[in-house]
Formats: structure tokens, sequence, C-alpha cells
């Protein structure tokens, strides 16, 4: 079982990727693990039920949210902090 943030997000993204957890590096794009807009979707609700929280993600048009999904390592620091957030 993960024991942070940083490893269960990049299960979940290695899981939509169809990858190993040690396939997948902090500088990866989803472009490069060949997750398409259907599996950042999926991994999007993956990541909101583990960590039940809300990610301010809008789909139809991702360059408009505040989520970063530029990189793996993008989206480990936005869970972090929304994780962070929830605590308060």
């Amino acid at each position: 079982m993960p024991d942070t943030v940083k490893d269960k997000v990049v299960q979940i993204i290695a899981e939509q990727a169809v990858l190993d957890v040690s396939d997948v590096t902090m500088d990866n794009t989803l472009e490069d693990l060949g997750i398409d807009s259907l599996g950042l979707v999926e991994s999007i609700f993956a990541i909101e039920e583990a960590f039940d929280i809300q990610v301010p993600f809008n789909a139809n048009d991702p360059s408009e949210s505040d989520f970063d999904i530029s990189s793996v390592a993008a989206i480990v620091k936005a869970v972090e902090g929304l994780v962070a957030d929830q605590k308060v």
C-alpha cells in the first residue's frame, strides 16, 4: 500500500497507462505515458476517490484549470496541495 501522496498518484497514473510504477518518472507528461483525454479523466476520478478530494479540473478545457497536468510531478504537487487544504 502506497504510503505517500506521490506513491499513490504514481500508482494511479501507472495503472491508467498500463505500465509498471517503475516506468513512471516525475518528469513524464501524460502524453509521454500514452494517456489520452479519456485516461486523464479516469485518472482524475481515481485520484479524487483515493484521496477523497475534489479536483478543480475542466475536462473540456484543461488549460483553463487550476489543476496543473503538465507532468507527473505537477500532478503530485497539485494533489498534495488539495490534500493539505482538506486537512485545514
